[in-house]
């Protein structure tokens, strides 16, 4: 029986493609029907990717993009932990932790443009849930990849630097929240704080493309395999 090796480094840039294309295009179209003002929000912060994405046509392509991105979200992370597992490690927390940042960002999609109390409350903790299991998701992966021996020196460098951005961004919104909460200012700052958030996500998918594509990380017909052995512990054996 003929078997072939499907890579596996396409789903998680495709996961960072969507994400893009997803936000975008809503804030433009928001902005041509006039529902937010036309600025550069990573700069200005006249809007947040929820109102970009909220009314109109831009929420129907929002939620019609991002709702199946939540599914590869999700087998990102399991096969995350397939990669651990095959170089020795474990990723069951982390597997948990991205199952739920899925999760809500599922629950964030769907309400997205509803209205209702019950309904803001649970698109607004959905984001933060989001943001929030991503990141630790994140953490942990880098810690257990790194116990389970070297791995691409260019994909680990730029994790952590990923990991390290996010987190200066949540210091300095506690600051700023601190000095200048309940202000316009704090609220435009929110915003941009939110844009390079998202994309610090999308660098980190698209770093562990690279990383999968550097190892040969693949699918074929009968199990997940790398093609090539990147950790210095020996050959492994090739199907």
């Amino acid at each position: 029986m003929l078997r072939t090796a499907v890579p596996l480094w396409p789903l998680p840039f495709a996961i960072a493609l969507v994400l893009v294309v997803a936000t975008h295009a809503a804030w433009a179209l928001s902005v041509q029907a006039g529902h937010v003002p036309w600025c550069i929000p990573y700069l200005e912060g006249c809007t947040s990717i929820s109102r970009a994405a909220r009314h109109g046509l831009g929420n129907h392509l929002f939620r019609l993009m991002v709702l199946p991105c939540t599914l590869l979200v999700f087998l990102h992370w399991w096969l995350a932990g397939r990669w651990l597992a095959m170089r020795g490690g474990r990723g069951r927390l982390m597997l948990v932790l991205g199952a739920i940042g899925a999760l809500a960002l599922a629950v964030y999609a769907t309400l997205l443009g509803t209205d209702g109390e019950a309904y803001r409350f649970l698109r607004r903790y959905g984001v933060v849930a989001y943001f929030g299991c991503s990141y630790l998701a994140q953490l942990l992966f880098l810690r257990r990849a790194g116990l389970t021996g070297p791995f691409d020196r260019i994909a680990r460098a730029a994790m952590l630097a990923v990991c390290v951005a996010m987190l200066a961004l949540g210091l300095v919104h506690v600051v700023v929240d601190a000095l200048i909460g309940g202000s316009a200012l704090q609220d435009r700052l929110e915003n941009v704080f939110e844009w390079h958030l998202g994309v610090l996500l999308v660098c980190w998918f698209l770093v562990h493309a690279r990383l999968w594509w550097q190892e040969g990380y693949a699918l074929d017909t009968l199990r997940l395999r790398p093609l090539r052995d990147t950790s210095g512990r020996g050959a492994l054996r090739r199907e």
